[in-house]
């Protein structure tokens, strides 16, 4: 029987990316619903610790007539805009995917986290620096009284964001240990930003609730506004550069990100040890989503595969890459056989052998 001869195609998902693959093996169901869940949870944990401390910070703020603690009602609000933004991404971005998004509506969630370091930077940011220079500008009129009220206030606050933050460490430490790194390489890695978000948030807002703190103790023990509105100088200045490093990664995920160079290394690995390969021509990956990946790879095939073989091995590739690797989402195999280039070169050769000497 001849050998078919072929010289390149594609194997990639299904054309409709609405349709499942029925090759694919399926993930747990409630794998993604259940994270999501379990974000959703931890962000209205959040939102609802964050407002009621914003209005007590706000009217402690104005009894005591202390711009730290105005400066920590704005991160406050900031915060509690910006938790808005983060449950509307969870929901938003769970779409299913469409003609005009065939990649689905993953990148929402960098999207609404990017709004969200936007409002930390002008509502937070900008205003604890007002407000701080404003101390230096005007003097201040504490009261004893307000004092005693604002300290208490900062201290409910400091329990209920501590309580908070508490709740996002633990989630992110059982992200780590699912994916079996640390979580410092788990909050680096970003790969849930409304997690991500909310752990930066609870944590600034901690240290912003002790800054504030000292600031009113040193006022109240010296008579000097010049601490408390360092305080809130500084508390704006953290807020800014939080901003600024989530903003940061926002904007990595949204212009097309690779993924985890670990992953990469061992796709790279798994697709060297195929028989059918050769070698690995190309492998680019970028992230859609928080648990979606999409994988472009160029691959030369071995010497002496018709072209019903090497469908029926790019199927088998495709359907293991995803077994193995679940948040390969979209993968593309661009076939190009690399022994036909030697074997037209061979055939040529043979061919000049061949020709009669003149």
């Amino acid at each position: 029987m001849a050998q078919r001869s072929y010289r390149r195609t594609a194997v990639a998902g299904p054309p409709d990316a609405r349709v499942r693959d029925p090759r694919r093996p399926a993930a747990p169901p409630d794998a993604h619903a259940g994270r999501d869940g379990e974000t959703r949870v931890t962000v209205w944990v959040a939102l609802a610790a964050n407002l009621v401390i914003c209005g007590a910070k706000a009217v402690g703020g104005v009894i005591a007539g202390s711009p730290a603690l105005l400066s920590e009602a704005a991160h406050s609000v900031a915060d509690s805009l910006n938790e808005v933004f983060l449950l509307a991404s969870v929901r938003r971005s769970r779409r299913p995917a469409d003609e005009r998004h065939p990649f689905g509506y993953g990148k929402e969630r960098f999207f609404w986290s990017l709004l969200a370091a936007v409002g930390i930077f002008v509502t937070g940011g900008c205003f604890s620096v007002f407000q701080g220079v404003e101390a230096f500008r005007g003097g201040g009129g504490e009261t004893h009284e307000g004092y005693v009220i604002g300290l208490t206030v900062l201290f409910v606050a400091l329990l209920a964001e501590g309580g908070s933050l508490l709740r996002a460490v633990l989630q992110v430490r059982r992200a780590a240990r699912d994916a079996g790194h640390g979580m410092a390489e788990e909050v680096r890695a970003g790969r849930d930003p409304a997690l991500r978000t909310v752990l930066a948030e609870d944590g600034t807002a901690c240290v912003g609730v002790l800054l504030a703190m000292a600031g009113m103790a040193l006022h109240l023990a010296t008579g000097q506004v010049a601490y408390e509105a360092c305080a809130s100088i500084l508390i704006g200045v953290l807020l800014v550069y939080v901003a600024y490093v989530l903003g940061k990664g926002a904007r990595a995920h949204l212009i097309g990100e690779a993924a985890d160079p670990r992953l990469r290394d061992e796709v790279r690995a798994f697709l060297d040890g195929q028989s059918e390969i050769d070698s690995v021509t190309a492998l680019l990956t970028m992230r859609l989503g928080s648990d979606a990946v999409l994988l472009a790879a160029g691959i030369d095939l071995t010497a002496g595969y018709d072209s019903e073989t090497v469908e029926d091995a790019m199927v088998r590739v495709r359907t293991e890459l995803k077994r193995r690797w679940p948040e390969l989402d979209q993968v593309f195999l661009d076939v190009t056989d690399a022994a036909a280039a030697h074997r037209s070169a061979d055939a040529a050769v043979r061919l000049g052998e061949r020709a009669p000497e003149t």
